[in-house]
């Protein structure tokens, strides 16, 4: 049975990215006057963490600068933004190796969330919470947009909903994809539903290359193409041929 602990660490924004998040935030709603921000560390564990344990992780997770509270007048409302659901964020996996060669071997992840605290001047208009004001759900919802990167990134509705971030998905089978059978209609098809964003000739190249051999694409050679020949790695445009003004030039962004 796995176990659910919540660490709070240190805030989660400099003085420079606290003021520009801020400019963002008052454009969406002009009586948001604050906002601030603090990492949390989710523990999931094989067992419950011992007193000792959880000391340990305290003193792993004890880093930046100290988060503080202020008193507020006016209302606040809260934002948590997580790892996307069902993958492994890179820093879970340094993290949990750190904890494991800690001594920490009962421990199966640690993930990482920041909890965001928008803070409201009173006297707007919209749903109250405790007497005071809160966002309206059309601004809500932008906040919600511009706090996080939905590619990589999901909002919870609060911290306990974060255990989800450790639930075991099943594995999905291998899908073809039929371009033997449908040609490059069956690709088209498939580059939308699994976003894979590949170019005309990247299309060409993958209906040449699998007619060629004989046999269909899987679901997951597409998405490895798409990847490793993305727009932002070097396979594909830094070693690309560049013509500026007309020119044709003799050497690429690698060399």
């Amino acid at each position: 049975m796995a176990h659910f602990s919540c660490f709070p660490g240190a805030s989660a924004l400099s003085d420079f990215r606290q003021t520009r998040l801020l400019e963002t935030l008052t454009r969406i709603d002009p009586n948001i006057v604050g906002v601030r921000a603090q990492f949390l560390h989710f523990v999931n564990s094989t067992e419950p963490l011992s007193d000792e344990d959880s000391n340990r992780v305290h003193a792993l997770m004890h880093y930046g600068a100290p988060f503080e509270t202020p008193d507020e007048r006016g209302a606040v409302e809260t934002f948590m933004v997580v790892p996307r659901f069902g993958t492994v964020s890179p820093w879970a996996s340094k993290a949990t190796d750190i904890a494991h060669h800690c001594g920490l071997t009962q421990v199966r992840r640690i993930e990482r969330g920041v909890e965001y605290t928008v803070v409201l001047k009173g006297g707007l208009l919209g749903t109250a919470i405790g007497g005071k004001k809160a966002l309206l759900a059309p601004a809500r919802d932008a906040v919600a947009a511009a706090l996080h990167d939905r590619m990589t990134e999901s909002v919870a509705p609060s911290r306990d909903h974060a255990l989800h971030l450790f639930d075991e998905l099943p594995a999905q089978p291998l899908q073809a994809v039929d371009i033997l059978g449908h040609g490059r209609a069956a690709l088209e098809t498939a580059n939308m539903e699994l976003g894979l964003a590949l170019a005309d000739d990247e299309i060409d190249y993958l209906i040449e290359a699998f007619t060629t051999l004989k046999r269909n694409p899987t679901d997951v050679e597409l998405m490895m193409f798409a990847q490793a020949n993305s727009e932002h790695c070097r396979h594909k445009i830094f070693n690309g041929q560049w013509t500026i003004d007309g020119e044709p030039q003799d050497i690429s962004l690698s060399t």
